[in-house]
């Protein structure tokens, strides 16, 4: 091995700590005693042999050469420092439950969900066929370093014929057999283990004792090429025996150029290179459905192997640095075969390691792959490797992988992929140590790991030190493998995924959520602050989506609950019928797009249901502040979900098993014409009387669903034809006059108005105010005062002013009124005139431009201009005497008929600031 020049080896891959093996031990070592591996074969022997690869024999002089001693036990605490991190979080999570086939990809993707689970889980398993490669690869270099015909070293059997496409032809017939025992089952493969740990320990034994019992010699080493392509002079390594002055020379660094690269190495490349060849934590964890006892076996299992080896590099590292002079470590990487008692031990070692490497990354890329299309995150694309044996081994999966690592196989040389497989599993690594860390601020109760040696200090410094060592190792494929992380989450994201695993984000937000509602007190609100909390009371989604988006527009990034009223007495039913309910209506919010919470209840009677949801629906500080109802008349519902295209298309994902229903079955067709309602219309004015009587805003919407599709939709972005939002901050019920109008209630609608105008799909319309003038009024004064407020408020709105009305009554008489809807002495048919005239003043502003000077008595008699979208009007209190209540929804039904989407709203609480 003197002639040892694979730059291959220059990174030490992780693919052994892959292998994993279903819970119930179909296709594990010895079949159904599968689960009856003690903590030495089942942790132990896995995660050393997994540490201990062909760079254990091939890089150790290339660190102690470069870095010295000092530098080089330093690198080597700082790194296991990093591995310790991720292995307190690998032993926290699999003590906390049952981790089955797939490992890594288990733990994350049962955590942190299968958009981020399923996009590790890829990288993962691509890590493990790269790794799988690259290790047949160093293997093929090591076998031509002895016997092939153009060895260039002091001895070598030179029978092999050599060249890329020999190489490849050894590779592939190496790969054959790594994966006919793959195929075979994992219990070839355990038993392959045991022997694999057997030869190792014996190799690296005999190289400890040889450090004591040779005794010092000179090693003539390989002649590097000159620059005009001649050899150099031989150069010679001394191998001092324990000299102190051997020591004293290597215990500071000594960079140089790498004579397998010709790169010039700096404390980043060597540590690189010595973190690479000191990993592979996972696999006694991955073993954990096949132990006796697996959350004492990982924890003790995994610190053991962690421990043994690290006592080995550091023996190592110190016995070459006080035997082997700097020429030796830096110009010979594999100068053990040199020093050995016996050399052909060295090489079975060599080949031992590389073998099981090759295996380990194998099957272990097959048991990733194989958990990844059981959960069938990935669709058609991995289907051929759900497939297994009788005996539980997925051989689907195992030749999947095969012809994939025989590809790779064609590329040759890999030093420079190496860098990225390598950074991918590292990405694994510190997002394990984010799945630990997440549990742990979740505070969930089920997080209770039987190992309590980590906190959340830990978890996070190893999430940190694993990206740092991504950038260090290289910052072009750290970037890159970061960017494919979120192109694979992406996909997963929209093709959608399974919802039963338990994502720890939810119970993050939870414990955020829980924390800042805490802090959010009602105390402590301000009126400019003031945003709309909306609960919408919905009998059919089916006759109301419309209204159902106008709202989400409405509430300007506040509380939206969508309300419903289940009629019934739980005293008289065997269970609740509400609970069953939440998925459809959950689904309704999905399918419609609008951000809503969803509150449901069972009452004897909508009026007492509405009155339960007013009073509980929210939390702390978020709870509805205004009513929303649609409007009481005599028009027959339309099914929107027959013509809506998100409600008359199947969703894609419908086909998929476990789908929830079609919506068009879980609602019941809308009311027939003429069939009877669940509420009165006295009960209806009840409602709004109740709701005012509680505080609440109130808000009646009719005709909503004559509103054009794009002025519900989420992106139009106002590319739609200009219309008008037209504003009466007047009780037309009751004209009057004079600056008196601009109350809470007035105030209230400006407020609503302006914020529908800052929906993207609202922006082209323009908001016009009308000011209605009794016949004494003198034009102009009022409209300038209104237009002075606005500026206050940062309103931009077209003033109107209107004569309306025949003068107010007197201050007096009006206060005594203001509980009424309507002028206490007038009769009813006096009263249906007034609104028919309000009706009438109303549409004959709507369509028109302005013309002629301010405020003049012919501005609604204009040219035609943009239409109106949607009216806003002042709702009067209801009557206080019940009574009239019928009377009340009457003369509101002749104000807004004929007026295309009308929203009727009454203000009981101030929405406006004029400070900063």
């Amino acid at each position: 091995m003197a002639s040892e020049n694979s730059p291959l080896l220059a990174y030490r891959l992780l693919g052994e700590e892959g292998v994993a093996f279903p819970a119930n031990g179909a296709g594990g070592p010895g079949g159904p005693s599968a689960q009856k591996l003690s903590t030495f074969l089942g942790v132990v022997v896995p995660t050393v042999l997994s540490m201990f690869s062909i760079v254990v024999f091939m890089r150790i002089g290339f660190v102690v050469g470069h870095a010295g001693l000092l530098q080089a036990l330093a690198m080597l605490l700082v790194a296991y420092f990093i591995l310790a991190l991720t292995v307190l979080s690998v032993c926290a999570i699999a003590t906390n439950g049952a981790v089955r086939g797939g490992g890594a990809y288990f733990m994350i993707s049962r955590t942190l969900g299968p958009e981020v689970g399923g996009s590790i889980g890829l990288m993962f398993y691509l890590a493990n066929v790269c790794g799988c490669a690259v290790y047949v690869l160093g293997l093929v270099e090591a076998v031509l370093d002895v016997f092939g015909a153009d060895t260039t070293g002091p001895s070598g059997f030179r029978v092999l014929p050599q060249g890329y496409g020999w190489s490849v032809l050894y590779g592939s017939l190496l790969l054959g057999l790594v994966g006919g025992v793959c195929t075979l089952g994992a219990g070839l493969y355990a038993r392959a283990s045991f022997l694999t740990f057997l030869l190792v320990s014996g190799s690296l034994a005999s190289v400890l004792i040889s450090f004591v019992a040779v005794g010092p010699r000179d090693i003539t080493l390989t002649p590097r090429p000159g620059p005009n392509g001649s050899s150099l002079p031989p150069q010679v390594g001394h191998y001092t025996g324990f000299n102190s002055s051997t020591l004293k020379a290597n215990l500071a660094a000594g960079y140089a150029q790498d004579y397998t690269t010709g790169a010039m190495m700096t404390f980043a490349s060597v540590f690189a290179v010595l973190f690479n060849g000191c990993t592979g934590i996972m696999a006694g964890a991955n073993m954990s459905g096949e132990l006796k006892d697996p959350s004492r076996a990982i924890p003790l299992g995994t610190i053991i192997a962690v421990a043994y080896t690290f006592l080995i590099y550091a023996l190592l590292f110190f016995f070459s640095s006080i035997t082997c002079d700097r020429t030796l470590l830096q110009e010979d990487y594999g100068f053990f075969r040199a020093i050995s008692l016996w050399p052909p031990l060295v090489l079975v070692g060599v080949y031992a390691t590389s073998l099981s490497a090759s295996m380990s990354s194998l099957i272990g890329a097959s048991r990733i792959l194989h958990a990844l299309a059981q959960d069938d995150l990935f669709g058609v694309i991995l289907a051929p490797a759900k497939v297994v044996s009788q005996g539980g081994n997925p051989w689907g999966a195992v030749l999947y992988s095969w012809g994939l690592v025989q590809l790779v196989l064609l590329a040759g040389k890999l030093n420079t992929l190496a860098a990225v497989v390598t950074v991918f599993y590292l990405v694994a690594y510190a997002a394990v140590d984010l799945s630990c860390l997440s549990l742990e601020w979740a505070s969930a109760p089920n997080f209770r790991p039987t190992f309590n040696l980590f906190s959340w200090h830990t978890c996070l410094l190893g999430v940190a030190s694993c990206l740092l060592m991504m950038f260090l190792i290289s910052p072009g494929a750290a970037g890159g493998s970061l960017l494919l992380m979120g192109l694979l989450s992406a996909l997963l994201t929209a093709r959608g995924g399974p919802s039963s695993w338990g994502y720890v984000s939810q119970a993050l937000l939870f414990h955020q959520v829980r924390k800042y509602l805490l802090r959010l007190d009602v105390r402590k609100e301000h009126v400019k602050f003031w945003r709309p909390q909306l609960l919408l009371l919905v009998g059919n989604p089916r006759g109301a989506l419309p209204l159902l988006r106008l709202t989400n527009q409405l509430k300007k990034g506040g509380l939206y609950v969508l309300g419903h009223v289940t009629l019934g007495d739980l005293d008289f039913l065997p269970s609740d019928p509400v609970q069953p309910q939440y998925g459809a209506w959950l689904s309704l919010v999905d399918r419609a797009q609008v951000k809503a919470f969803v509150d449901l209840t069972l009452s004897p009677s909508v009026r007492q249901g509405a009155q339960q949801l007013l009073r509980i629906s929210g939390l702390g500080g978020m709870k509805p502040n205004t009513l929303v109802l649609g409007f009481y008349d005599d028009t027959p519902p339309q099914d929107h979900f027959l013509t809506d295209p998100a409600f008359s298309e199947e969703p894609t994902d419908g086909l998929r098993e476990g789908a929830p229903p079609a919506l068009s079955t879980l609602f019941p067709p809308p009311r027939a014409p003429g069939s009877p309602r669940a509420l009165s219309p006295q009960d209806y004015v009840a409602m709004v009387a109740d709701a005012l009587k509680m505080n609440k805003n109130v808000v009646l919407a009719r005709a909503c669903g004559a509103l054009p599709t794009e002025r519900l939709s989420r992106g139009s972005g106002g590319t739609s034809q200009p219309h008008h939002v037209d504003v009466w901050p007047l009780n037309l019920l009751r004209p009057r006059g004079g600056p008196g109008y601009v109350d809470v209630c007035g105030l209230f609608l400006l407020q609503m108005a302006t914020i529908l105008g800052m929906v993207p799909a609202w922006h082209s319309a323009r908001l016009r105010i009308f000011l209605c003038l009794g016949p004494q009024e003198a034009p102009g004064a009022a409209e300038g005062r209104l237009r002075a407020l606005l500026s206050q408020l940062r309103i931009r709105a077209e003033v109107q002013e209107v004569v309306w009305g025949e003068g107010a009554g007197t201050r007096e008489q009006e206060e005594e009124e203001e509980e009424d809807f309507g002028n206490g002495g007038q009769g009813d048919a006096e009263a249906e005139a007034l609104a028919c005239s309000a009706n009438t003043l109303v549409r004959a502003q709507q369509g028109r431009g302005r013309v002629g000077g301010p405020g003049g008595p012919e501005a609604g008699d204009g040219e035609e201009g943009p239409p109106t979208a949607l009216t806003f009007l002042y709702l009067p209190r209801p009557p206080a005497d019940s009574a009239r209540y019928t009377r009340y929804l009457a003369l509101l039904e002749i104000l807004s008929r004929d007026l295309g989407p009308t929203l009727f709203i009454h203000g009981v609480t101030p929405v406006t600031c004029t400070d900063l």
